[in-house]
């Protein structure tokens, strides 16, 4: 299908996800691929949550991040996949106004919390390699649950914030998003009124949302491997690191693609850039999760066999 048929479809209430309507022959390819990781990734974050819920032994801090963090992925691949697969079927790329403002608003707040909950994880395995003897005092079930809430709730209130600004933009004749769904700089560059004080608040929360998790991040680590060097035995280095090795690498995944889109003035944003690194934290990031808790953690590969 061209992108002039494409273009018949919509009216000035839709906006098109054209996607990866650029290259018809690879759709077919593209289809059976991101059905494949879509049903690998729900079955995957699925069983994990399932193992946590149904194991007292899993029953700790670690692992309740860990089912918040897998519901998460679930929910997150649900706002995208599925309109992708439903677009590259039936070759119809149109989306409501409303429904797009819906989907971006799901994505940020989901992308956001993934953010938050990161971070509470890696303060999580600070508490228990730097402070194990006060980690029970520390973590306690009420405390787990403020974070999680707190985290749901901080996540929503920035991407509301952000999706309500967007809502009050009128767009130019042009209502062709060359992505594959709904994201906050592909629309921003589409609209016609001025964006400049939503670009203030785009990188004033990102700092917020970003940085600040980030940070946390990296200082508890900081914190990690000063007190593994202090491990005399290699034995127990690596015992006390493969306690967070899963977790590092998920952190790394997460936030090399973010930064990669989003760390960037809009003007210098580019669409197959845009594309490639989302396809990364919206499928790809959410179907190794599973895989790299369940394999580099030693109570989760027990549990799957």
């Amino acid at each position: 299908m061209s992108l002039m048929e494409i273009s018949n479809q919509t009216s000035v209430s839709d906006f098109l996800l054209l996607g990866f309507s650029a290259h018809p022959e690879r759709q077919p390819l593209l289809f059976g691929l991101f059905l494949g990781m879509y049903l690998v990734t729900m079955l995957g974050n699925l069983l994990i949550i399932m193992a946590i819920v149904s194991d007292q032994h899993l029953h700790t801090p670690m692992y309740f991040f860990l089912a918040n963090l897998s519901f998460v992925d679930t929910c997150f691949t649900c706002t995208i996949v599925p309109k992708v697969l439903a677009n590259i079927l039936t070759q119809r790329h149109a989306i409501i106004y409303t429904g797009c403002l819906v989907q971006m608003y799901f994505f940020m707040a989901l992308a956001l919390l993934d953010d938050f909950l990161l971070a509470v994880m890696a303060y999580d395995r600070y508490v228990a390699i730097c402070l194990p003897l006060h980690y029970t005092t520390i973590m306690c079930p009420q405390r787990c649950l403020l974070l999680v809430a707190t985290s749901w709730l901080c996540s929503h209130l920035l991407a509301s914030s952000l999706t309500l600004l967007m809502s009050q933009f009128s767009f130019c004749a042009s209502h062709a998003i060359p992505h594959f769904f709904c994201d906050l700089l592909p629309l921003l560059k589409l609209a016609c009124s001025d964006t400049q004080i939503f670009q203030v608040m785009m990188f004033a929360e990102a700092a917020l949302s970003g940085v600040v998790p980030l940070t946390c991040v990296l200082v508890s680590y900081a914190h990690i491997i000063h007190t593994i060097l202090r491990v005399p035995s290699a034995g127990g280095k690596h015992k006390v690191f493969s306690t967070c090795g899963s977790h590092l690498s998920v952190v790394i995944l997460f936030y090399g693609t973010v930064f990669l889109v989003y760390f960037q003035p809009s003007s210098s944003y580019t669409a197959d850039t845009g594309m490639v690194a989302s396809v990364v934290y919206t499928m790809v990031t959410p179907l190794l999760n599973p895989f790299i808790y369940s394999l580099r953690n030693r109570d989760m590969k027990g549990k799957s066999q």
